[in-house]
This record gives structure tokens, C-alpha cells and sequence, in this order.
């Protein structure tokens, strides 16, 4: 069966930064390999593009340049925040607050997101939004493990359920 609009892919790979020859970011094997939802949304469209009518046992190798991953670097996306935010039972916790820190926080919207500790000044902590990997050029070598049609309640979520294993934590289903 082909990689196409609907069906569930299993994949493992391994990334690299930049080229064959970079650093290498994560290894997916085969014990565990990435299944996913094909053109929901929710990876990048050009890591799903490059997989675009692959069937299992297929290989892959391609690279997505930063714009085609997680885009540039933005200093619109480093911002100052109040110290008092970080403020929890009237205390300042200093052991979240550390340069390099990742941190959970939400915007004023109520949408989580990510920010690195980038640095402590005297009334604000400097936070980091930017995705850790954006400016970065991601390298993919893999292989197609699986692709079957999708159940009608993962095409009603938008996303893959593990079969057998009591329901779906991402959407608050308990599999009843």
C-alpha cells in the first residue's frame, strides 16, 4: 500500500544536522517507529512531501533546509517576561529559572509553548521562543515499515491511536 491523504505510516529514521556527515539530533528504530497520521497537519509538509507515494520497504534520504523545517531564527521571538511570573507560592524557583532552561508556559491566548532560558536579568528573565532547531538544516535517512488505511475515529481525531492500548490521552478518549 502507498503513502497517501489518510492512511497511517510508520516510518524509522534517523536525523542528522545539516547533511549525512552532521551531528546526529535522533535515531527512530524499529521497536518504535514514528506512525503517523498522513497529511493531518501535524508534521512538517515537506517531511511528508519527501514520503509522498513511498511503500513499505521503501527507503528515504532527504534534506529541508530551515525554512522547509522550523524556519529562521526570529529575535521577535526572544522576549523579556516579568520575573513575577515565575513566581510560584511566593517563591521565585530558581532551579527552573537556569540559563538553557526549557520552560512550559502559555500565551495570553491560553497556547502552550516552549521557551529557553536564555538569560536572567535583575526584573525579567530573557526567554527564547524560537524552536530549538530553527536556522538548522535537517538531514533524514529512513525506511517505510508500514502504511495501512486509517480507522474512521483516528480520521475523526487527526491522529494515530495505539490499538490495543486502552484509549487516546492526546484527545481524552479512554477507548469507550
Amino acid at each position: 500500500m502507498q503513502i497517501a491523504d489518510k492512511k497511517v505510516v510508520s516510518v524509522t529514521y534517523t536525523l542528522k544536522l545539516d547533511n549525512e556527515s552532521g551531528n546526529t539530533l535522533e535515531e527512530v528504530k524499529q521497536d518504535a517507529p514514528l506512525q503517523f497520521l498522513y497529511g493531518s497537519g501535524n508534521l512538517l509538509p515537506k517531511f511528508e512531501e519527501n514520503l509522498s507515494g513511498l511503500n513499505p520497504g521503501d527507503t528515504f534520504t532527504f534534506k529541508l533546509n530551515s525554512e522547509e523545517a522550523y524556519g529562521e531564527a526570529s529575535d521577535d521571538k526572544v522576549v523579556d517576561v516579568p520575573k513575577e511570573v515565575f513566581i510560584v507560592d511566593g517563591k521565585l524557583d530558581e532551579k527552573l529559572l537556569q540559563v538553557g532552561n526549557t520552560v512550559p508556559m502559555m500565551d495570553k491566548n491560553g497556547n502552550r509553548l516552549n521557551g529557553t532560558v536564555a538569560e536572567i536579568k535583575d526584573e525579567a528573565v530573557v526567554m527564547d521562543f524560537n524552536h530549538p532547531l530553527a536556522g538548522d538544516a535537517l538531514f533524514f535517512t529512513g525506511a517505510v515499515t508500514e502504511v495501512r488505511d486509517a480507522t474512521e475515529e483516528e480520521l475523526s481525531h487527526g491522529h494515530v491511536h495505539q490499538h490495543g492500548a486502552g484509549g487516546c490521552e492526546d484527545c481524552g478518549d479512554d477507548g469507550g
